[in-house]
């Protein structure tokens, strides 16, 4: 014969409330605890995420973003706001985006930057679709501290391993970016092949609207 089970239900409690109890605890053992998969960002359904993603204090979110994207969002949350201000966080910033970051703050530039500064350089090897330009600003806006500035750099990567590259200067901004004409020559130095060569190129009178 079984134990009875545990219950909170006062002694003089009525045998229908018994039943209650008894019947409503037997249907709860059948369900199976959401938990801990359930806060986890990698195998919570995804129909959770946005709601995990709340939890978490996501302060950009894209409900049209591909799952791999929100999952990794989600899932860099915490690490971007416990090293907030870090080139750290700048790093899990980008890669929240589903981009390869290189971050150089301005004491690592040789000759010295100007202090407070730092370069994000964000490769890119997916297509880029409009309005990714603002949401990858307003992720490294969340990122940094309050008087850093920075610059962008935006490489395109292509199958023969050249890219277009973008420059967004600082300071950062939540409204659109657009910058048209003409761009002084700049010679930028992006890292894109296996080996780590650095291969320079020099852009000029690019339009830098997000392209489709």
């Amino acid at each position: 014969m079984s134990e009875p089970k545990a219950s909170l239900l006062p002694a003089n409690s009525s045998p229908l409330e018994k039943a209650l109890d008894l019947g409503f605890g037997t249907l709860l053992e059948r369900v199976a605890p959401p938990f801990p998969a359930l806060m986890n960002p990698l195998y919570t359904p995804s129909e959770f995420l946005p709601y995990l993603a709340a939890d978490r204090g996501v302060s950009e979110w894209d409900a049209e973003a591909s799952e791999a994207e929100k999952r990794l969002t989600v899932a860099l949350s915490w690490q971007i706001q416990r090293q907030a201000g870090t080139p750290k966080a700048l790093s899990h910033a980008v890669e929240s985006l589903g981009f390869t970051p290189n971050i150089s703050a301005w004491y690592q530039q040789r000759p010295l930057g100007v202090p407070y500064t730092f370069d994000v350089q964000a490769i890119i090897g997916r297509s880029w679709s409009s309005g990714d330009h603002n949401r990858l600003i307003r992720r490294i806006n969340a990122a940094k501290s309050e008087r850093d500035q920075a610059t962008i750099t935006i490489v395109h990567e292509t199958e023969g391993q050249l890219a277009l590259t973008q420059v967004l200067d600082a300071p950062l901004s939540d409204g659109e970016f657009y910058l048209n004409g003409a761009l002084p020559d700049l010679a930028l130095v992006a890292r894109l092949n296996s080996a780590g060569v650095a291969q320079h190129y020099t852009i000029n009178d690019y339009d830098l609207r997000a392209q489709p």
